[in-house]
């Protein structure tokens, strides 16, 4: 029997409905079981999300089924009386595709979306497993036009004779990507197998890739993942003793802007009056003049004398041979250098000094416990913070120029047996949340604002991926002060970043607490598992209307399975997570705790190394 033949043992009903793309199918009545042997093997009938075909001639329309019903439960819920012979069993279905399948060369000319509807009393066909093969090897073929493969394979399509599935990486990333799922459901796992088929794909023949991607690891997983094609920049280790120490990151504080440093120094319990706000932004402005050379550094006294220009005692004034314009010119934004100390000094001889006498002194105590002290505390404070020394070390000629720090994420670097370490993760976990947002905030700016200072050229030589791993964390649905930059900085990203060669993977366990606008953006879906009703509620409202019914099947996935739609999909399908080594899946195993309690407890000298770690 030749493909896409018309198969009279397939035949399982015939169109009562039309639609739009919908259509509701009458199950023949010597359908009596769930399946359908047909040569040999046997087809399940009316599973949620399988494809059933229609036939005009040679042209085939597709259709996934949504929903299986009686006839007598439609007329229950509209109320209407129920004849003795309503018992007939519907199958609603959303047409998605047509194809022409030429049998001389043995192809399917697939073609997504619906031009020609079919009839009421048409037959409804299952799909065999070689037809099935078929539209999906058609469907990426489809998406496979240009001199090299942008097809990446990653997984195994369910039902399909366990035909592969490849993602287009230039579309799911160009567009962005989410991945979704509840806890345990395979998540970490599905990510690392995105990525590790990434770093395996072959664009063109004996070619290498060298993708540039970034990782956000929140709970310190994916370095084992990854081994020496990765480095694992570690932003704190409590015990210095971990498996995955990694290696120091250089993020100085002063690559933040204006706003992120505000968010960390005043922080989400002070107030965040205009008038504290206007003294951060002084003081960073005026510091970084003071680096780049152009203006004095601020006193470290009081009892100097005071300005007779005419100007406010902290208004930066000009340099010799540097004129007024360069000031008003100068941007507090980019990520220039400056010295802490000259900030503090900056606050505390200038803002915090009035002119008497004709020198300038200090304010009143009260005046400075009001306006000043909070925000000089929390600054001291930050300063002594072992968690984030790396973020405040004070800047001097000697710290590292501002293109270590972006080579550090981006440029070309090798392990030790010489391999390409192309995946750079930042291990954040140990970092409080008021400092986890605005790191995040600060490397997703930094990485933008690299590729909007690009050439045309030097862009498409040089994509970037940025993974957002527990994405809810740093960009959450709601309004907190210390979430703010970082919602701010990712959202630029999933807004803008396609124009400039920035891709965003957001991977989370509740979808519904991901900010709205950003999740929004993405053009590609891989949902695992998902148990919550909210969270598969919120993805049905982002999933084109045809698709949504498919989001019923979410609690029921097996582990590694996935609903896999959208931009980077050849077609809407179920797949399962290609299998992965245990060296190269994420750490994050469960807690076997039936284990655990048949072992020794600990003993208090063991009990005792553990606290002095946690006090040391």
């Amino acid at each position: 029997m030749n493909t896409f033949d018309l198969i009279p043992d397939l035949r399982i009903g015939h169109i009562v409905e039309v639609s739009g793309t919908a259509i509701r199918v009458e199950l023949s009545g010597d359908v009596t079981e769930l399946t359908r042997t047909y040569e040999g093997r046997v087809y399940p009938i009316g599973q949620i999300g399988s494809i059933v075909k229609v036939h005009f001639g040679r042209r085939l329309v597709f259709g996934f089924v949504t929903l299986l019903r009686m006839r007598s439960e439609e007329l229950h819920e509209i109320t209407k009386p129920i004849p003795p012979d309503a018992d007939q069993r519907l199958m609603e279905v959303e047409l998605f595709a047509e194809g022409i399948w030429n049998a001389a060369d043995q192809k399917l000319r697939f073609v997504r979306g619906v031009t020609t509807y079919p009839l009421p009393r048409q037959s409804v066909h299952l799909l065999t497993r070689e037809e099935t093969s078929q539209i999906y090897s058609a469907a990426e073929g489809q998406q496979n036009d240009g001199t090299y493969s942008p097809l990446v394979p990653f997984a195994h399509y369910v039902g399909a004779d366990n035909a592969i599935c490849r993602a287009n990486v230039d579309k799911m990333l160009g567009m962005h990507c989410a991945v979704l799922g509840s806890t345990g459901s395979g998540k970490s796992g599905a990510v690392a197998a995105l990525l590790h088929s990434m770093l395996d794909h072959k664009p063109e023949p004996d070619s290498v890739c060298h993708p540039r991607i970034l990782v956000i690891d929140p709970h310190g997983e994916y370095g084992h993942a990854f081994k020496e094609r990765a480095i694992v920049y570690r932003a704190y280790d409590p015990l210095g003793n971990e498996e995955t120490a990694g290696s120091p990151i250089s993020l100085p504080y002063w690559l933040m802007s204006a706003d992120e440093f505000r968010s960390l120094v005043i922080g989400k319990t002070e107030q965040e009056a205009t008038s504290q706000n206007n003294i951060i932004y002084k003081a960073i402005t005026y510091a970084r003049m003071v680096a780049a050379g152009l203006i004095e550094p601020s006193p470290t006294a009081y009892g100097g004398p005071a300005p007779t220009d005419g100007l406010d005692h902290d208004t930066p004034r000009p340099k010799d041979g540097v004129t007024l314009e360069q000031l008003i010119e100068f941007d507090h934004d980019k990520p220039r250098p400056f010295s802490l100390q000259e900030f503090y000094n900056h606050i505390f001889y200038l803002q915090a000094a009035r002119v008497q006498g004709g020198v300038l002194q200090s304010v009143t105590a009260s005046d400075f416990a009001t306006k000043f002290k909070s925000m000089l505390d929390k600054l001291s404070v930050l300063r002594r913070d072992p968690r984030i020394r790396f973020m405040m070390r004070e800047w001097n000629n000697q710290s590292p120029p501002l293109e270590h720090i972006i080579a550090q994420l981006v440029g070309k670097l090798q392990g030790e047996g010489g391999a390409d370490q192309d995946i750079r993760i930042l291990d954040i976990s140990g970092l409080p949340n008021e400092v986890a947002g605005p790191l995040a905030a600060m490397l997703a700016r930094l990485v933008f604002q690299y590729k909007v200072y690009q050439t045309t050229e030097e862009r498409r030589r040089d994509p970037v991926v940025l993974v957002c791993e527990e994405a809810h964390r740093y960009v959450p649905d709601r309004g907190d002060a210390e979430y703010a930059v970082a919602q701010n900085a990712i959202r630029r990203i999933a807004r803008e970043g396609r124009k400039y060669g920035i891709g965003l993977m957001l991977v989370s366990q509740r979808p519904a607490d991901v900010e709205s606008t950003v999740i929004s953006q993405c053009g590609t879906w891989l949902v695992l598992r998902l148990t919550n009703a909210a969270d598969q509620q919120h993805v049905s409202r982002f999933l084109p209307d045809g698709l949504s019914g498919m989001t019923k099947a979410l609690p029921n996935l097996a582990q590694q399975e996935a609903i896999f739609v959208g931009e980077g999909a050849a077609m809407p399908a179920r797949v399962r997570i290609r299998d992965l080594s245990e060296d190269k899946l994420p750490k994050s195993e469960t807690a076997k705790f039936a284990r655990g309690w048949i072992l020794d407890r600990l003993s208090e000298a063991e009990i005792a190394a553990i606290a002095n770690r946690m006090a040391g």
